[in-house]
């Protein structure tokens, strides 16, 4: 279903990516989901058809379009794969790249999102540590300046793409508690005293998620994103765009799962007649199409409303939290409809109901969405 800000320009683009999708993702997602992590290949094959450098500047690689509905477009059409890891690992770079880009030297964005834009090397956003998500002013990674270089000391975990990435923007506390001390950095992948371990998750299999230590990490001086002290602005940047990636991504997936469980529906056999002749069905189907067309239209009007150059921060929570809760249902009753099917690996609503918890839990857990718009509320 097209959303109502879509111009032919937009179609296009949208059956560009389609096309990337079905040709070059379905045929292999099993394959990478028991590896557990993507191709670095089809980091450049997705950079070739300009899904990667969409919305970044064209100075240094990207693809600079008229508005900002392109990233929506190439998260609905990935979504048919049914891979919310795939999503997740391979447009990291959408999280570790903005604040490089928004608060960055010229030479550090020369340095860093060149050869991620192209694929060449994966780029990863590090602010999650073991004793907390949400709670970025009290993060306890530091950093401190030793000549020419800064020594980051600490650990972040839940990182996607962290044990591929080349590139890590990692947030550090450099000064006093709280938020006016935290500072960010552009991390080598090869950075001496940076160590990983990969975590072994319920879902996204595909994409690779880590915890980092820094012991003595030694970081070139000149890797500092913007001024020191002043990184949390650029944290903060990033969640709006976050959250309403995440909707637009339970959105795609529900429509991914609905799609499967229509067409079993109308495949699929009982005591002579289609499933989908079943009245109980056929109220189940209609059910989550009407979950899934309320949440998309809510989508699409937050996301007018960003390109509008609104900052609707307690919507953006909201929409978040209903869309993710919309998943479960949607993802629920169409592994309900497939029956045994439903429950075997390879089928894509089995995946996508695994998925569906990390959603409502990563860019901030429903509860302090719930708390952050009741006090963008007022309330």
């Amino acid at each position: 279903m097209s959303a109502f800000w879509e111009t032919d320009e937009h179609r296009a683009f949208r059956e560009q990516v389609r096309r990337f999708t079905a040709e070059q993702i379905v045929p292999q997602i099993d394959a990478w989901e028991a590896d557990g992590e993507l191709p670095l290949s089809l980091h450049e094959q997705a950079a070739d058809v300009g899904l990667l450098g969409v919305g970044f500047p064209e100075a240094y690689g990207g693809l600079e379009t008229p508005d900002s509905f392109y990233p929506l477009i190439v998260i609905d059409e990935l979504c048919r794969a049914g891979s919310g890891g795939l999503i997740a690992s391979l447009l990291s770079l959408g999280i570790g790249l903005p604040p490089i880009v928004a608060l960055g030297s010229d030479a550090l964005k020369r340095r860093v999102l060149p050869d991620v834009l192209a694929g060449r090397k994966v780029s990863a956003l590090a602010i999650t540590e073991p004793s907390g998500g949400s709670d970025v002013a009290n993060l306890k990674t530091h950093a401190r300046r030793d000549g020419d270089h800064y020594v980051l000391n600490g650990s972040k975990t839940f990182i996607t793409s962290g044990m591929r990435a080349h590139w890590v923007t990692v947030a550090a506390r450099t000064g006093d508690a709280g938020m006016q001390g935290i500072s960010l950095f552009a991390v080598p992948g090869d950075a001496p005293g940076l160590g990983r371990t990969s975590l072994d998750k319920m879902g996204w299999r595909c994409s690779d998620t880590a915890t980092l230590y820094f012991e003595d990490c030694r970081v070139p001086a000149d890797c500092l994103i913007g001024q020191e002290n002043a990184g949390f602005l650029g944290i903060m940047r990033n969640f709006n765009g976050e959250r309403l990636a995440l909707a637009a991504q339970a959105v795609g997936l529900a429509q991914c799962a609905y799609d499967e469980a229509l067409d079993w529906a109308r495949q699929r056999e009982t005591f002579g007649r289609p499933l989908s002749q079943r009245q109980v069905i056929r109220h189940k189907l209609v059910d989550m199409l009407t979950a899934i067309a309320s949440q998309r239209a809510h989508l699409n009007e937050l996301a007018w409303r960003c390109e509008q150059g609104e900052a609707p921060i307690a919507e953006l929570c909201m929409l978040k939290n209903g869309a993710t809760a919309m998943l479960e249902q949607v993802a629920g009753e169409a592994v309900q409809i497939l029956g045994g099917a439903g429950y075997l690996r390879g089928c894509r609503s089995e995946r996508i109901f695994r998925e569906t918890k990390v959603l409502s839990i990563g860019g901030g857990a429903s509860e302090v969405m719930k708390d952050l718009a009741a006090r963008q509320l007022g309330l």
